[in-house]
C-alpha cells in the first residue's frame, strides 16, 4: 500500500507563521518554503530527516526557529557554514531568507546530502553547497568564515574551538539550544558571549551569538 506524504501548508498558513516570528513574507520565498517542506515531506519516510512529521509544526520548529537568526543576530550576507545541517536547518532556511548568504551545508551523511542537493536544485538557489564531510576535516575549503551555525551539533567545546581556529577564523557563532545547556557553553572563555534570545513560541529554546575573542 503506497503512502501518501501530507499535503504542505498553504500559502497564508506559511505567511501567517512567518509574520509571528517578525519575518518578511515574500511571495517568492513563501513558495521556496512550500516546495521545500514538499520535497522534504516526500523524503521523510525513506530516510528520516526529521522527527517532526506534522507540515504545520516543520515550518514553526525547523524553517521560522532557523530564519528567525537571519533578523535578530542579524545575518544578512557573508560567509556561513551549518554544521551537522541534516535537513538543511538552519542553513538553507537562512539562504532563502537571505538569497546573497553564502552557505556551506556540512553533512556526513550522504542520503541527507542528496536530500539537500534535490533541495537546492528545485529551488534554484546559487551559492549554497554540499559538503558530505565530518566538520573537524574542514578548514581552509570554507574559510574565511563570517558565521558558523549550529542547531544539535552536540558536542559544542569541539565545535567552538574549530570555529575559533586560525585557520577558520569564524567571526560569529550563532547556536540553537536548549535553556538546560546555556550555563555550560558560556564557560566557553573564546567567545564573547551575547545576552542570549528566546526564541518565539517556545518555552525553553533559545538562540546564544558568540563573537571571537583575538
Amino acid at each position: 500500500m503506497t503512502t501518501v506524504s501530507p499535503a504542505p501548508p498553504s500559502m497564508a498558513v506559511i505567511r501567517r507563521a512567518l509574520e509571528e516570528f517578525k519575518l518578511p513574507a515574500y511571495d517568492d520565498q513563501v513558495l521556496q518554503i512550500q516546495d521545500y517542506i514538499k520535497i522534504l515531506l516526500s523524503w521523510n519516510d525513506k530516510i528520516n530527516l526529521t522527527a517532526i512529521r506534522n507540515p504545520v509544526e516543520i515550518l514553526y520548529r525547523h524553517f521560522c526557529e532557523s530564519m528567525f537568526a537571519g533578523v535578530s543576530v542579524p545575518i544578512e550576507r557573508g560567509r556561513l557554514a551549518d554544521v551537522g545541517t541534516g535537513a538543511g536547518f538552519p542553513g538553507l532556511a537562512l539562504k532563502i531568507l537571505r538569497p546573497s548568504l553564502q552557505v556551506f551545508l556540512i553533512e556526513s551523511n550522504l542520503k541527507k546530502a542528496a536530500f539537500l542537493a534535490e533541495v537546492i536544485r528545485v529551488l534554484g538557489l546559487r551559492e549554497a553547497q554540499v559538503l558530505v564531510r565530518r566538520y573537524e576535516e574542514l578548514g581552509e575549503e570554507i574559510a574565511p568564515l563570517d558565521f558558523a551555525c549550529a542547531r544539535a551539533v552536540g558536542d559544542y567545546p569541539a565545535f567552538l574551538d574549530w570555529g575559533h581556529s586560525e585557520q577558520l577564523a569564524t567571526k560569529t557563532v550563532v547556536l540553537w539550544i536548549g535553556s538546560q545547556e546555556l550555563p555550560e557553553i558560556r564557560k566557553i572563555s573564546s567567545w564573547e558571549w551575547h545576552e542570549p534570545i528566546a526564541v518565539p513560541n517556545s518555552l525553553r529554546r533559545l538562540l546564544l551569538v558568540g563573537a571571537r575573542k583575538p
